[in-house]
């Protein structure tokens, strides 16, 4: 451990990626009294140490310290004026309530989980991921590369978006090493990024580096959807209502939650047209860019007005091959996480926190699902995903 990184590190309530705010909004809004369920998910099943499940514990019970500032609202008021004011009422009453989260561990395996009204507890996965990857570091005893080391990455990685001429953003919180090495990226990509360095979806290192947070919505989204209003109308009411809550802000639909294809069977003239872009978080990227392109022309919308977010496990090369394959067929932009808060010399844990369930109006829980375009990645109860599948008409 580095000696400067301190034993709690989450050190605002902001200290987290902006779509958790703005879906918090939108629930807030539209789905009071839904209920959630989420729960951790050892990806690269990694062995945790003794006594990591009880020093997590300790983490948790901090975040309840945690309250938005005044000068932390007036951040957001200036530049996230969709957010309305009986929100930002809400986010600065808010704590984080550790009752919600259950952690257990039986001997090197570890389970998390939450559960709570879905406004309250849509905050919690990016912390917890955090803190498990933090946490983990620690205790394992895992020394990182030297600051200087992190500055010097960074800033070669740096000159290469700049070469490219294309922006970038900073979405590496979930899996970030510490964060000490996310912020020491996030102000060395302000400092030597130029206008190819486009912001951080972070909020708190946001407002610290003095530029808009960015994002929209995540999976989770789309996933409730399903649940509540049945699979083949999960996309396109889940479009319907981000743009009744955010009138043409925030217009970057993600769209891959039960597949790409199912998505643009469904992503019509109107929704094509009413946002701005899409995000791409899953299967190969060039293809898919081709297959967007193809889908604006298809509805005789000009390419070149509309762009495509790429975040998925990107690094520089991915990045440049990405660029020179469609640089002017259409606008593009990259989301590079894990390679730029967790490239400090050691493996980056592969963890993930879904959302399992959603509780409607008092009633049975359902299960929720995610059907992704890459093997060994969809998420949910087997049956129901089996289920989606023959709704939705994937083959496997």
């Amino acid at each position: 451990m580095n000696k400067t990184e301190h034993l709690f590190p989450c050190v605002s309530l902001l200290d987290n990626d902006f779509y958790k705010f703005t879906m918090q909004c939108a629930v807030m809004q539209l789905f009071p009294d839904v209920k959630a369920r989420y729960a951790f998910i050892n990806r690269g099943r990694h062995e945790f140490p003794e006594g990591f499940g009880a020093a997590l514990k300790e983490q948790v019970e901090q975040m309840a310290t945690l309250r938005l500032t005044k000068k932390e609202r007036e951040y957001l008021v200036k530049n996230c004026p969709y957010l309305n004011a009986a929100y930002l009422d809400l986010l600065t009453g808010y704590q984080y309530d550790p009752a919600e989260v259950s952690i257990v561990q039986q001997g090197k395996e570890l389970e998390v989980t939450v559960e709570g009204h879905w406004f309250r507890t849509i905050l919690w996965e990016v912390p917890i991921l955090f803190l498990i990857s933090e946490l983990y570091y620690k205790m394992t005893g895992q020394q990182r590369n030297a600051d200087q080391e992190v500055i010097k990455n960074t800033i070669e990685k740096t000159r290469i978006y700049k070469d490219l001429d294309v922006p970038v953003a900073e979405f590496g919180t979930r899996r970030r090493h510490s964060y000490e090495v996310q912020q020491l990226v996030v102000n060395t990509l302000a400092k030597h990024g130029g206008k190819s360095f486009v912001g951080t979806s972070n909020v708190h290192l946001a407002m610290l580096s003095n530029k808009k947070p960015i994002g929209t919505h995540a999976h989770e989204w789309f996933m409730f959807h399903g649940a509540k209003y049945g699979f083949t109308m999960a996309n396109s009411l889940s479009l319907e209502h981000w743009a009744a809550v955010y009138r043409g802000d925030l217009g970057v639909a993600l769209s891959d939650t039960y597949t790409n294809d199912v998505f643009f069977e469904q992503f019509d003239k109107k929704f094509a047209k009413l946002f701005d872009g899409v995000r791409h978080d899953s299967g190969e990227p060039i293809a898919y860019a081709e297959k967007v392109i193809a889908h604006y022309k298809k509805l005789g919308i000009n390419p070149a007005y509309k762009f495509i977010i790429f975040s998925d496990g990107l690094n520089s090369e991915k990045v440049a091959e990405i660029t020179h394959a469609t640089r002017d067929k259409i606008g593009i932009s990259f989301g590079i996480g894990t390679n730029l808060t967790n490239d400090v010399g050691l493996e980056p844990m592969n963890i993930v926190m879904k959302l399992t369930g959603v509780q409607l109006e008092g009633r049975r829980w359902i299960s929720t699902v995610k059907l992704s375009d890459e093997n060994g990645k969809h998420t949910g109860d087997p049956q129901m995903i089996e289920l989606a599948k023959k709704v939705l008409g994937i083959g496997n």
